[in-house]
């Protein structure tokens, strides 16, 4: 068993090696290791001896180092998932994770707020009591927030008609609540400029709207500053707003805290309709399952039906699991999966996949997985948990805004106190300059819209039929220069035709591509499979025996008493076999029977249609190198490149070459750029974790695509990589807009409030101006 201790306190490196050697003695310990740089020690120890271990390790350690804290850590933490039902605001999610992640325990810590869950790696030891902490945590920031533990093993989203609406019960008494206070903050104004009624009859108006208004926001002021946390929004609005009282701008401090609260509720607004167009895109999940069970049809939760049963669907049903249509002709509406809204045709003996909907002809579909494996579940998953992994601007922004807040409260108090000291008198008026510092400061445009454009931009991609895995990956596509495609099933179709077959040395035809079936039958490449079609007839496998696939050279096997090799040049290299290359462009197959040259077998690939017009794109919009790996020959590779107008192409390359040459090419690429890698998904796993972004090419159904890359286009279609790098550019330019809108306007408004110039009305455009424009801006990637 490996067991790792955490040796906290450890710093002595002559102790550290009399513990590792001490231990490493102890019986059953077979190995012994301390890093002191990490502060660890693991150690293998047999499981007899795992009982008592661990107090021998502390009393080794403690005979050098009395004073080092010796704690186990288990290799395998706990994954515990948490509802935040109502969490709606970016800036509380950002603190609400990082406090959680400071627990002891915790290991990490990820909010996703258009998931509004928690999910957490935490030690076991800690996991039970871990509940209570977490929503201490999220009620010092959301008293509303509603918190409660998802006991699924992977997270499934609530039914359409339970799915939070862009308007819900909370909404509706907020909306209330503003619209009393607002009416009578309108009747005490209303009173004041026509009655001209008393100041005290005008401040009972004023007091009562405040409260009702800004209640609630001046409770979570006091309560974040008796936990420490001082520097927030609630604490600037509620210490303008009150000194605003303070001297003497009555009407002003009302109308800062109610259009700061009409600023919170547009926000809210603005995070449930984006989350909500995702959820509505992702809406594939099917409600029931018709089942044959016993001869009879039962309808059941997708959850409860198992591999292998027989499952009916109907026109207009969604197709609940992944199968093979055993009955029935139909067309699919696969709109939802790949942004494409021709309909696909399925036929017996086809694959069907959960998600599309069935459109014209009954369809009996065996299944093959399971419900959280089938791909409505995996697409559903990959993009809502797509916001988790954050972009560089959005932590950039979450940073700023942590430091950006203190810094202005300190220089609003700066210039509230320290000019009227020098100048001698004046008050009144620097302290309301220091108010309206406060309100124009507050970073609610900037912690808002960034996160909501990078979740409208992931939505605009998937609508597109282009699924990106996180907001980090969109950022990386606008700074892409070089990108390397993988040939066979990314910018070809894949899909190959024996075209001729070339005999030699007394082989006829026919023989030359016997044998080379009998060599091929059991594999499952494209090559082979197109061998097999060519051939066309049953093939008596009892005869084949010693069956060997030899990576990048080809197949050898027995047929019969006759030993039969079928692959490249490679392969009669190294066995020795005497053959005449074949100089026709396409993709050769070479047999030989009891080491005598048979002939050769011509296999051509086609071009994607949009493939030219795919690299042509590309290139306009600023992508600055096109590269081909394939392991085709030569000839192939040259033609093939030519016809696209690629930058350079490589071929003739081992599955590990492709990542030499791809590791090659990031070493030259422009400093600040990224290289994207486009491959089929399924043997291309290593390049695509290789690349600085893997993109998959027609993931549609294919479980290794979806796993292996970081952006996975639906299609096989090649133009759809232009689609994806158009939505990032997109993106990434409105989130600069934003960040320039709302530094730019607050800079204007601070540097006029510091002279004197701008007055409260003008902050309140400062702070709640600023953000419903950039939030406004942010749901614009929504309509593109």
């Amino acid at each position: 068993m490996k067991r790792i201790f955490l040796l906290k306190g450890l710093d002595c490196p002559n102790c550290s090696a009399k513990i590792e050697k001490e231990v490493g003695e102890l019986d059953g310990v077979q190995s012994s290791v301390v890093n002191l740089m990490k502060q660890t020690l693991t150690i293998n120890v047999a499981p007899a001896a795992a009982d008592t271990i661990a107090s021998q390790i502390e009393t080794i350690v403690h005979s050098h180092e009395p004073d080092v804290e010796v704690q186990e850590e288990t290799v395998m933490n706990v994954t515990k998932s948490y509802s935040l039902k109502g969490l709606d605001c970016p800036n509380c999610s950002a603190k609400i994770e990082k406090e959680v992640g400071e627990l002891d325990g915790v290991q990490s810590s990820v909010v996703n707020l258009m998931k509004q869950t928690l999910i957490i790696n935490v030690a076991p030891a800690a996991a039970n009591t871990i509940a209570s902490q977490i929503e201490t945590i999220v009620h010092s920031h959301e008293p509303d927030v509603e918190v409660s533990e998802i006991a699924q093993e992977y997270y499934i989203p609530a039914k359409k008609q339970d799915t939070n609406t862009s308007y819900n019960n909370e909404d509706k008494k907020l909306t209330i609540r503003l619209a009393i206070g607002a009416a009578i903050y309108g009747i005490g104004m209303a009173l004041t400029v026509f009655a001209k009624v008393p100041l005290p009859v005008e401040l009972v108006f004023l007091i009562v709207s405040y409260i009702i208004l800004g209640g609630d926001v001046v409770w979570q002021a006091v309560r974040n500053i008796s936990k420490g946390r001082v520097f927030d929004e609630h604490f600037l609005m509620s210490v303008s707003t009150i000194g605003a009282f303070v001297i003497g701008e009555y009407p002003e401090a009302v109308a800062v805290m109610l259009f700061y609260q009409i600023g919170e509720f547009s926000q809210s607004l603005a995070v449930e309709r984006s989350r909500k167009s995702i959820s509505d895109l992702m809406d594939i999940r099917p409600d029931c399952a018709t089942v044959r069970r016993n001869g009879e049809l039962i309808t059941i939760s997708p959850e409860s039906v198992a591999i292998g049963e027989i499952i009916i669907v109907k026109p207009g049903e969604k197709i609940p699991l992944d199968g093979v249509v055993l009955d029935g002709d139909s067309m699919l509406d696969t709109r939802a999966l790949t942004g494409e809204s021709v309909p696909r045709s399925v036929h017996k003996g086809d694959e069907a996949l959960s998600g599309c909907m069935n459109q014209t002809g009954v369809l009996t579909i065996k299944t093959t997985k399971a419900f959280g494996e089938s791909t409505a579940s995996k697409i559903i998953d990959l993009v809502e948990n797509a916001s988790s992994r954050k972009a560089p601007t959005e932590n950039f922004i979450t940073t700023f805004a942590r430091y950006y807040t203190p810094v202005v409260v300190i220089l609003a108090a700066i210039l509230a106190i320290l000019p009227p000291i020098l100048l001698g008198g004046g008050w009144t008026e620097w302290i309301r300059r220091g108010f309206v510092f406060l309100v124009v400061s507050c970073p609610c445009a900037l912690v808002i819209s960034i996160p909501l454009t990078f979740f409208g931009g992931i939505g605009a991609a998937s609508k597109r039929g282009v699924l990106v895995k996180g907001s980090n990956y969109l950022e990386a596509l606008n700074n892409v220069s070089i990108i390397v495609f993988d040939k066979t099933g990314t910018l070809t179709k894949g899909v190959f035709n024996v075209t001729d077959i070339l005999p030699a040395n007394g082989f006829l035809k026919e023989q030359v591509l016997e044998y080379a079936v009998q060599a091929e039958s059991f594999s499952n490449h494209p090559i082979a499979k197109s061998i097999l079609s060519a051939y066309g007839k049953e093939i008596d496998q009892s005869v084949i025996s010693d069956y060997k696939e030899i990576s990048g050279y080809g197949i050898s096997a027995m047929a019969g008493k006759k030993k039969v090799y079928a692959g490249n040049t490679k392969l009669m290299d190294s066995e020795h076999v005497e053959y005449t290359a074949c100089e026709k462009v396409g993709t050769k197959v070479y047999v030989a029977v009891d080491g005598q040259y048979a002939g050769c077998i011509l296999i051509t690939d086609e071009v994607k249609p949009d493939s030219k017009k795919a690299i042509s794109d590309l290139k306009h919009i600023g992508v600055e190198k096109t590269v081909m790996l394939t392991g085709d020959d030569e000839k192939i590779g040259k033609a093939v490149a030519e016809e696209l107008q690629l930058d350079e192409y490589y071929a003739q390359l081992f599955p590990d070459q492709k990542v030499e040459k791809v590791e090659l090419l990031d070493s030259k690429k422009r400093q600040g750029s990224k290289l994207a890698f486009v491959g089929d998904g399924i043997n291309d796993a290593p390049v695509l974790a290789r690349a600085d972004v893997g993109i998959a090419m027609g993931g549609l159904g294919s479980d290794a695509a979806i796993e292996a890359a970081d952006v996975v286009l639906m299609t096989d279609e090649p133009s759809k990589l232009v689609d994806a790098i158009d939505v990032a550019k997109v993106t990434k330019q409105i989130v600069m807009q934003n960040i320039v809108i709302a530094l730019g306007i607050k800079s204007v408004f601070l540097i006029l409030g510091a002279l004197g110039i701008a007055g409260m009305w003008e902050a309140v455009f400062g702070d709640v101006g600023v953000t419903i424009i950039a939030v406004l801006n942010a749901m614009r990637i929504l309509k593109k």
